[in-house]
This record gives structure tokens, C-alpha cells and sequence, in this order.
């Protein structure tokens, strides 16, 4: 495509699609709870990872919509990517698109779902929108600019929603948001437990490394966490596992807030003092370990980004077994 992408009008127009795919989910959530599970209900690889009718439902609304009104750019979907499609990524604007996520707490009624539209393109993503519409929630950034959550009918408020960004001082200040995953395995529900109680644990009391964390979060939904870390309401999220459709709408969010995101503990090793720090590549796009930190209030000697660096170290120090798996 040659040219340059009217994103403002892009935005526009997946916002309107993201609330009408909300009203879809909310008439699939009022389903499955009026159901019974052996009726309405299927199960995908295992009970914590469920999918519905639903999911399949939503993303061909959202696909149809947006081929009709954006009929050369492609699109890379939850469902349609685990029936088979698997296109490559190219340098064309790519819709990125989870059209259910969180499908668990979709399944039990918890009330943090969302739908996650993301658009890439020149293979970075550029473009996002996560609408959780049982909370009436509205996530929305353009990446090289702000970011903004509108809560029901009201106002945009510019995120994060603290300002100027609080500071943070090391994990043991933090509420950091972490995920089991859909993968029950001996080694990898070992190591995610020792990884998660070091985080929590009190050194002072015998957790050998314990970093004594306010606290740990699983909200059960990649794109809500990286809205919460955008809105600071979280601190940190790490995730392995994730797609890229999970985290590209709340990259660019978490971006637009002053976050900062990277990849597993060999990229950011690797990155971390090279100008390229936080730039979303490919590779850590499709790598399935993100990070994300929120934005960090600058201190005397130390730039925000020089915090965000030190977060992420220290993270990384405290679980680097847990990341290698």
C-alpha cells in the first residue's frame, strides 16, 4: 500500500465495530449463564481454556466489517489462525484481532472480557482498541500519541490516569498482574510457582530472593492487563504464552500511556542499552514473552525510562528460570 494510513479514521470506525461486537458478547455471556454446559458449552485443549460459539460468532462480525470497509488490508484472528489460517506477516496494514479474550471468565460470568482490535502495519503495531463492554470500558491509542480510556458515556480521560506517573522504587512497591496459562504441565506450573512466590514472598521470613511485592493479579485477560498497566492501575505484566493478537491493541495502548514493552530476557538483555529499547519489532511482536511497565513519575537522577529499565532487571533477576521455559 502506498501512502499514508488515515489512522484517526481507522480509529473511528473499529471503535464503533468494538462496541457493536460488545453488544455480541454480552448477548453470548447472558446465553451461556441461562445454558447448560453440556448444550451450549464446548471445550478447547482443556477447562481453563474455553472457547464458545461465540468467540467464532464475534470475529466473523468483526472480520466481515472490516473487509467490506477496509477490503486490501488483511486480517490475522484468534479463531480463524486456529482453523488454519496462518498468513505471514508483511509490510500491508494487518488487522490483529482477539475477538474474545478472556474467554474463562467469559465462560463463569467474570466480568473482565474484552474484545482487542490492533492494527500493524510495516510489520509494528500502530493502532488499538480493547472494549470490555460489562464494565463499559474504552480503551483507545494511535501509536506517537496519547492514550485514553472513556468510561461509559463519558469524557476521555487521558492515560495513565495519575498525573504526573507515580514513581516506583523497586517490586516491592509494585502490583504486578501474572497469568497461569492454558499449559498445566509438572515443570511449568513449578516453575511459574516458584517464580510467582518469590515475587510475593517475604524475604524476612525465610523466601530466599522474595521481593515482597504488594501484591500479584491474574485478571485472566492479556489485553485487560496491559489497559490496566496503561490506565496504572497495574504496575507491571509479564506474560509467556500470549499471541500476538492478545497484546497488539494493548501495546499500543500501554505505549500512548508512557509505558514501555519488550520482549522475553534475552531480548531485553540484548536491547536494553541500545537505542532500539521499547522499539516493537516482529520478532518481539510474534515471540510470545511480553513485558510491559507502566509509566514511571522521573526522580533525581534517574529518567523514567531509566526506571522502567530498572523494573524490568529487577523482574527478570527474580523469575529468569520461570521466562527460559
Amino acid at each position: 500500500m502506498s501512502g499514508k494510513l488515515d489512522l484517526d479514521a481507522i480509529l473511528e470506525f473499529t471503535v464503533a465495530l468494538a462496541r457493536t461486537a460488545g453488544d455480541l458478547i454480552l448477548e453470548g455471556s447472558e446465553a451461556i449463564q441461562s445454558a447448560t454446559a453440556s448444550k451450549d458449552v464446548n471445550e478447547k485443549k482443556n477447562s481453563v481454556d474455553l472457547v464458545t460459539e461465540y468467540d467464532v460468532r464475534v470475529e466473523k462480525l468483526v472480520q466481515e466489517a472490516l473487509v467490506k470497509q477496509y477490503p486490501t488490508f488483511k486480517f490475522i484472528g484468534e479463531e480463524s489462525y486456529s482453523a488454519g489460517s496462518r498468513p505471514p506477516l508483511t509490510d500491508e496494514p494487518t488487522f490483529c484481532v482477539d475477538p474474545i479474550d478472556g474467554t474463562t471468565n467469559f465462560i463463569h460470568g467474570f466480568p473482565f472480557v474484552c474484545i482487542s482490535l490492533g492494527l500493524i502495519y510495516k510489520r509494528r503495531p500502530v493502532l488499538g482498541v480493547i472494549y470490555n463492554p460489562f464494565l463499559n470500558h474504552l480503551y483507545t491509542g494511535i501509536k506517537g500519541r496519547n492514550s485514553y480510556l472513556i468510561k461509559g458515556n463519558g469524557q476521555p480521560l487521558k492515560l495513565p490516569l495519575s498525573s504526573p506517573p507515580k514513581p516506583l522504587s523497586s517490586l516491592s512497591q509494585a502490583l504486578i498482574a501474572v497469568e497461569w496459562g492454558s499449559d498445566r504441565i509438572e515443570r511449568t506450573i513449578t516453575s511459574k510457582s516458584s517464580g510467582f512466590g518469590r515475587l510475593a514472598g517475604n524475604p524476612a521470613q525465610g523466601v530466599q530472593g522474595g521481593k515482597m511485592a504488594h501484591s500479584l493479579r491474574s485478571m485472566g485477560s492479556a489485553a485487560l492487563n496491559f489497559a490496566m498497566v496503561a490506565q496504572g492501575g497495574l504496575d507491571l505484566y509479564w506474560e509467556v504464552g500470549c499471541w500476538p493478537w492478545d497484546v497488539c491493541a494493548g501495546i499500543v495502548i500501554a505505549e500512548g500511556a508512557g509505558g514501555i514493552v519488550t520482549g522475553s530476557h534475552d531480548v531485553f538483555a540484548a536491547t536494553s542499552s541500545s537505542e532500539s529499547f521499547g522499539d516493537i519489532t516482529e520478532e518481539i511482536l510474534t515471540g510470545r514473552k511480553y513485558i510491559v511497565v507502566r509509566a514511571i513519575g522521573e526522580t533525581e537522577g534517574e529518567t523514567a525510562k531509566q526506571a522502567q529499565k530498572r523494573i524490568i532487571q529487577e523482574f527478570y533477576s527474580t523469575v529468569e528460570d520461570v521466562d527460559a521455559n
